[in-house]
């Protein structure tokens, strides 16, 4: 059997220099980023003062705790449990759906195709970012400052966040639009407003659906979260009986939200499927 010849070394280098004679700044890039990496964790450790023996005293109180948790009891809290777990449901849904309905008009102005001028979109986009950066549970603590302790407060908190998601997510679904069915309005004598609505629309609607739908799923436990800072709703009832070391009745909350965020999830995965056209796998 002839074998293959042997390469001619000099002959690749020379055509390929960029292939071979890597740089040593480009050779050393991988092996920087990992030490400044473990460098970082070595600082997190030190600085956060991390110890072993607090972690296995921790975890055998864990353990502890776990097993004052069984059996589940409500004791004859059970109305009261299932009327804030309906609160928390109304809160995760009616905030998302205020949200929603705020941020598709501003997406439009957020969307390059809508709006091509840099100077007009840019100070909407960031605006949208600033409201996006701060976390649910960051406005739950203003608006119980502005509005008092109670739901009403939750929904403003998952309104006013989702806001700055959904004005981001709805504009890119905007821009990733199919711009021939646009054209094609245009061409037929129709103004910028038919555009959007009769070119535009019918294309993002099922994507900006699934979002919602997304979310309202993810605001359940969001809404469960800035329950215990006073928000309302069954975050609330949870943080009471932690409070007063109620385990049992801890176990039982934290189930009914296991329950309540899986059927929502598999709710909404249906919906979702069946909005784009698609059969939902079991």
């Amino acid at each position: 059997m002839s074998q293959l010849p042997k390469p001619d070394r000099d002959r690749l280098r020379a055509a390929y220099p960029g292939v071979c004679d890597t740089p040593v700044s480009a050779r050393l890039a991988m092996p920087a980023m990992l030490l400044a990496a473990y460098a970082v964790f070595v600082f997190g450790v030190v600085d956060l003062d991390f110890s072993p023996t607090r972690l296995f005293s921790g975890v055998s109180q864990l353990g502890w705790i776990t097993l004052m948790m069984i059996p589940p009891d409500p004791g004859t809290s059970l109305s009261i449990y299932l009327k804030a777990l309906g609160e928390t449901l109304s809160i995760a849904l009616l905030g998302t759906t205020i949200a929603a309905v705020l941020a598709l008009p501003v997406s439009l102005l957020a969307a390059r195709n809508i709006v091509p001028s840099g100077i007009l979109r840019f100070p909407v986009r960031r605006f949208l970012d600033s409201i996006r950066g701060v976390d649910t549970l960051i406005w739950a603590l203003v608006w119980i400052n502005v509005v008092g302790l109670g739901p009403f407060a939750g929904v403003l908190a998952i309104a006013v966040s989702d806001f700055g998601a959904f004005g981001k997510l709805f504009s890119e679904a905007i821009e990733a639009a199919d711009s021939k069915q646009v054209e094609g309005i245009r061409a037929s004598g129709g103004s910028a407003l038919h555009e959007i609505r009769f070119g535009l629309m019918p294309q993002v609607l099922p994507v900006i659906a699934g979002q919602v739908l997304y979310f309202i799923e993810s605001n359940t436990r969001s809404a469960t979260i800035i329950g215990i800072v006073g928000a309302g709703g069954i975050g609330l009832q949870l943080a009471e009986q932690i409070r007063v070391l109620e385990w049992q009745k801890v176990s039982f909350l934290i189930l009914m939200i296991l329950v309540a965020v899986a059927a929502i999830d598999w709710i909404s995965g249906k919906l979702r499927f069946a909005i784009i056209g698609q059969r939902a796998v079991a």
